[in-house]
């Protein structure tokens, strides 16, 4: 995993998890792995893996029971709401950065109605 030096480490690895999540790759009352895996998988501090868990508790994405892990939840409503901030997130960005480029709304809705037919056809 590459790290954005312009975003906290925790919230990426939140926001890696929540990807994960969100396209099926960890589904409903998965275990997470440990802090301690994860940190050494991501080579980074164990306390900012604990952060981003506590961040994700925090958000009812995961709970965790004490000796046992952090799970991901069961709540679909939970998930669903998940999907549709983070996809809102980067319409948002994509939208904004098109503006900048001076494209109408028009044209951005054209390019992506465009983008959409030539990912259909791959």
């Amino acid at each position: 995993m590459q790290f954005d030096p312009n975003k906290a480490i925790y919230a990426q690895i939140a926001d890696y998890y929540y990807q994960r999540i969100c396209s099926g790759e960890l589904i409903p009352g998965d275990k997470l792995p440990s802090v301690r895996e994860t940190a050494q998988l991501l080579q980074v501090n164990p306390n900012t893996v604990s952060r981003a868990y506590m961040e994700m508790d925090r958000e009812q994405v995961t709970f965790s029971k004490r000796g046992q892990g952090t799970f991901v939840t069961t709540d679909m409503d939970i998930i669903t709401d998940l999907k549709e901030s983070l996809a809102g997130t980067q319409m948002h960005a994509l939208i904004t950065y098109m503006r900048k480029l001076g494209f109408s709304d028009e044209a951005i809705i054209d390019a992506l109605k465009r983008s959409l037919r030539e990912a259909g056809e791959s």
